[in-house]
């Protein structure tokens, strides 16, 4: 079941590619004025969004579920995550970001080692939510409601920034119309990776770090549940000759469709949590 739903999902056009990530970006860009760190992230989601295209046309040319390698694709993710750190080496203030903020108004001095944090956010944050994409709507909602999160969380502080979050989670509320189950129309890496990089950006140059790990919690966990079934398998096939699995299929929604769980069940339950998780993350700001 889960296997059919991921060959299908993989199977046709990424309709996000012409209206989902665009629209947001270009609202987003009149309704900031072309503000500086708007622009950046704008950029920085396009660019990503651009590498998920290239993974997608080669999976529709080749007909098959075989895009980038692994490596052309991180070699050309930490890319476009070098040159956003570039930028805010020369145009921002970096040393107040380096700074990093925690809960309860404390923080982490890293200096210079905040550049290569700001690479492992990035890239970690696009293949999470990468991963997490494979059951209708579950990315395009979960997504959504991290980026009004977030929106509402720097508000205060990045008003640009919030609008930035609010314009794309509009955008991809307004997808999952389409998206919800049956879904329609589907995201691929196109979307689900420019969702990564606006989520990744925003948190990085509002300087909440710290809140987008409890936000994208859900992202967070999908990524964990594909590791430690890795891990698991060599782990155990080193130790008995048989590699065993952790979960019955990772990432873990697929491993909750295979127990039994309907799709749209496991889906309203990850919006569930993220939404709980976004209310956490706006309480301990508050503190």
């Amino acid at each position: 079941m889960a296997r059919r739903t991921i060959k299908r999902s993989r199977a046709r056009p990424p309709w996000a590619a012409f209206f989902v990530v665009p629209v947001g970006l270009l609202l987003s860009l009149i309704w900031t004025k072309f503000d500086a760190q708007v622009l950046a992230c704008c950029l920085l989601t396009l660019g990503f969004g651009i590498i998920g295209w290239l993974d997608d046309w080669q999976i529709l040319r080749k007909r098959s579920n075989k895009g980038l390698s692994a490596p052309m694709k991180l070699w050309l993710q930490g890319g476009v995550a070098f040159l956003f750190c570039l930028w805010m080496a020369i145009a921002q203030n970096w040393p107040a970001l380096a700074q990093v903020a925690l809960p309860f108004k404390a923080s982490l001095p890293l200096g210079v080692l905040f550049f290569p944090l700001a690479i492992f956010v990035l890239l970690g944050s696009n293949n999470a939510t990468n991963l997490t994409d494979g059951l209708d709507g579950l990315a395009g909602g979960t997504g959504a409601i991290a980026l009004m999160a977030m929106a509402v969380l720097i508000a205060p502080t990045h008003p640009q920034l919030a609008l930035f979050c609010a314009l794309m989670g509009g955008s991809f509320m307004g997808f999952l119309w389409h998206n919800r189950h049956p879904a329609r129309v589907f995201m691929g890496d196109t979307g689900s990776l420019a969702l990564g990089g606006a989520l990744a950006g925003a948190a990085i140059l509002s300087n909440t770090l710290w809140a987008y790990a409890i936000i994208g919690g859900i992202f967070i966990w999908e990524s964990i549940s594909v590791i430690l079934q890795v891990y698991y398998f060599k782990a155990t096939r080193r130790a008995t000759g048989e590699g065993k699995r952790l979960f019955r299929m990772a990432p873990f929604h697929h491993h909750l469709e295979l127990s039994g769980w309907h799709e749209t069940h496991i889906v309203r339950t990850f919006y569930t949590v993220s939404f709980l998780l976004g209310l956490l993350a706006l309480s301990l700001k508050v503190i």
